[in-house]
């Protein structure tokens, strides 16, 4: 009897145990962010911040990025693709949901492609989409997209955040209230704080580990160093003070991820403004700016140095950095022949991240050296999309590009650098027509090579990705491959 009431003792007590262990597991998780959404519709704006906090999250397309740049199924469980390479069948996941509890079909899909495509799209990247010829529903799990052209990028496309599939039911209040078929749901979004979101249990996929996220916007340096050091938040993404990351290092709190990132860091000009609008004048900028200085002085000596609108990561990528060698005296020199040997003043508007904001410092330092002086404005990111992206109205700005492969922005003349050169056009148009890997290789060298030779933008560095986390946490993303916060499979370690 005496055991008896020994052993049901025991399992009194392992079950308090277990319950304890249980109560304090966390399931939850604090990301901070140093640049909030200005809303919440990531094929309604250029924003990267929309899909550091959705992609994947709580938006799903037909394909996904996984955390190595590959293009996965996401929404498609499979695809066919015509022998003449224009025609795609999806063939969607069976039982899918959006966070209101209706069917994801072949219409969501219709609709989502057609209204990126519309003409009055306000996609950011409608260019993705200006290829399709028609979209058909053949059933409510299969539609099929026709293409004007083979596109040899077209599932890479689909796998943007600016190609997640919506429902129309749910477009009114997309901004600020997004439903999607991630596994997390939005639930709140408290402006110029934090976004909530939790757990999708009725989600189609693998489900989420964590019960709980929620983002939190910290745009100072300085206050980004105290949140993580008190653990106020548990993994700040993009961390904005490299100078702190041996500090970090050393503590065993935490752990430090640098990763790659799609971002080509560059000093983008206005190409239809005088005089930016002349070679020689962008070819003096160009030679007037130590990207090694920037790389040091702005960011502690993270980022690789680039000369041209390409990764340095990608097989593909051309070491061009000696087409704008730092050359102060040559500067000079362009810059008289050009007709402006006394220098000229121009504009230049800086968005939030540090990277702009330290660097901006210097390259206005190493300009006014050559005789080029500038107006800096520092501009909040809703400003900076407005005015610069939005209206052009700028001379020159510092921005961090940090789409995927996204070389062809140069075809694009009314884009906000305004870069019109026919024979660019043509052999972009070459290159998504091409299907063969060795024609495409050769084809993305000479994009490469031309908009270096134009002096387009000044190509600074591309972008090191800094995260900062606790040391228990697992799963985060260490590169960037595309511009996410992918949470789907984080957890903590026991």
């Amino acid at each position: 009897m005496r055991l008896r009431k020994f052993g049901l003792g025991l399992v009194s007590a392992l079950a308090l145990v277990a319950s304890v262990g249980l109560a304090h597991a966390k399931s939850d998780i604090v990301v901070a962010m140093q640049l909030e959404p200005p809303h919440l519709d990531p094929t309604g704006a250029a924003a990267g911040a929309i899909d550091s906090v959705l992609y994947s999250n709580v938006f799903e397309g037909l394909t996904r990025f996984g955390p190595d740049g590959s293009v996965n199924p996401g929404l498609a469980e499979s695809w066919e693709i015509s022998e003449d390479g224009k025609t795609y069948t999806f063939k969607l996941h069976e039982g899918v949901k959006f966070h209101d509890g209706s069917d994801l079909t072949a219409d969501d899909v219709k609709f989502s492609l057609d209204r990126a495509r519309a003409d009055d799209s306000q996609n950011a990247q409608k260019a993705l989409f200006t290829g399709i010829e028609t979209v058909e529903v053949v059933d409510p799990l299969t539609v099929k997209v026709t293409l004007k052209e083979p596109n040899g990028n077209f599932l890479f496309n689909m796998a943007w955040g600016d190609a997640v599939i919506v429902a129309p039911e749910s477009i009114a209040d997309i901004k600020s209230k997004p439903i999607g078929t991630g596994a997390f749901k939005f639930t709140d979004w408290v402006q110029g704080d934090r976004i909530d979101l939790e757990k999708n249990a009725d989600y189609w996929g693998e489900p989420a580990k964590l019960d709980k996220v929620t983002f939190k916007f910290i745009s100072d340096p300085t206050a980004a160093f105290a949140a993580v050091m008190a653990e106020d938040v548990n993994a700040f993404v993009g961390f904005p003070a490299p100078e702190n990351l041996p500090q970090f290092e050393a503590d065993p709190r935490f752990q430090v991820l640098v990763g790659s990132t799609e971002g080509e860091t560059i000093l983008a000009a206005n190409n239809k403004l005088p005089p930016l609008d002349n070679i020689k004048v962008r070819e003096a900028i160009a030679h007037a700016i130590d990207r090694q200085a920037i790389i040091d002085g702005a960011m502690f000596g993270y980022g690789t140095p680039i000369g041209t609108h390409f990764a340095p990561h990608n097989p593909d990528y051309v070491d061009l950095t000696d087409n704008s060698q730092y050359d102060p005296e040559l500067s000079k020199k362009l810059l008289a022949e050009a007709g402006y040997a006394d220098g000229f003043t121009t504009t230049l508007k800086l968005p939030p991240p540090s990277y702009a904001r330290r660097g901006g410092e210097i390259i206005a330092a190493q300009l006014r050296a050559v005789g080029i002086e500038t107006e800096i404005t520092n501009l909040e990111w809703a400003q900076w999309l407005e005015q610069v992206f939005k209206g052009k109205d700028y001379g020159l700005t510092i921005v961090s590009h940090t789409e995927p492969m996204d070389i062809g922005i140069y075809a694009r003349p009314d884009y906000y650098f305004q870069y019109d050169n026919a024979d660019f056009q043509k052999l972009f148009a070459d290159l998504t027509a091409e299907n063969d890997p060795a024609k495409r290789s050769d084809l993305l060298k000479q994009a490469q090579e031309m908009i270096s030779k134009d002096y387009v933008n000044t190509y600074l560095f591309q972008l090191a990705f800094p995260t900062v986390a606790d040391a228990k946490i697992k799963g985060l993303w260490e590169n960037q491959p595309t511009q996410a916060t992918d949470l789907t499979a984080v957890y903590w370690e026991d």
